[in-house]
């Protein structure tokens, strides 16, 4: 199947690809929309994703997958949360690069001993104005106190696993598309997929 994912973020899409065997995934401006571009006011991972997946279903008619993941640490309430890709940002300003805000966020929890983060990723399919599938999926970690690794990106390099003994940027692919927020939950995307065809 073709689906079209509500993003601009090349690397979103990178990541996800893989994630979706026998499946050819696009971005809008793919398919001549590179101005698509929704407002994400929801106040939850669910309603963002709804939202984008129903906007680019609604302009080209087509099955229309989107995500909405960030970090939560659990000192600070949730936070970033669905505010992740804006943290730190001003208001309609433009926005940090990922490595400023993870220097903010490890800043702004220096002083607290509870490390304990989840990284958070609903994703959401719209099959037709009536038909759409949800799942939300983590990965448990806990926040360093400095970044670790040259792989990933966003908050990957502050966060990490004491399972495996490595911060998530320090993972192969492979291993990252196993294990991750976003792995877990297109795997489970992928097999709702697999049981519609």
């Amino acid at each position: 199947m073709e689906l079209l994912v509500a993003t601009g973020n090349a690397h979103k899409l990178t990541e996800l690809a893989p994630l979706f065997p026998g499946h050819r995934l696009l971005k809008p401006a793919d398919i001549g929309h590179a101005g698509f571009d929704v407002l994400e006011d929801g106040s939850t991972y669910f309603e963002n994703s709804l939202k984008k997946a129903m906007a680019l279903f609604r302009l080209t008619g087509r099955p229309s997958l989107a995500d909405d993941s960030g970090l939560a640490v659990r000192a600070l309430g949730g936070a970033p949360g669905i505010y992740s890709a804006r943290y730190g940002s001003e208001e309609g300003g433009p926005k940090l690069e990922s490595a400023d805000r993870n220097a903010l966020l490890l800043e702004r929890c220096s002083r607290f001993e509870d490390r304990a983060c989840a990284f958070v990723c609903c994703l959401v399919l719209v099959l037709s104005e009536e038909r759409f599938f949800a799942v939300q999926e983590s990965l448990e970690g806990e926040l360093l106190r400095e970044p670790r690794g040259a792989g990933g990106f966003g908050y990957d390099p502050v966060v990490y696993l004491p399972s495996l003994g490595r911060s998530v940027a320090e993972l192969g692919p492979e291993e990252k598309n196993r294990l991750s927020h976003r792995g877990k939950a297109s795997a489970r995307m992928a097999a709702i997929l697999a049981s519609l065809e």
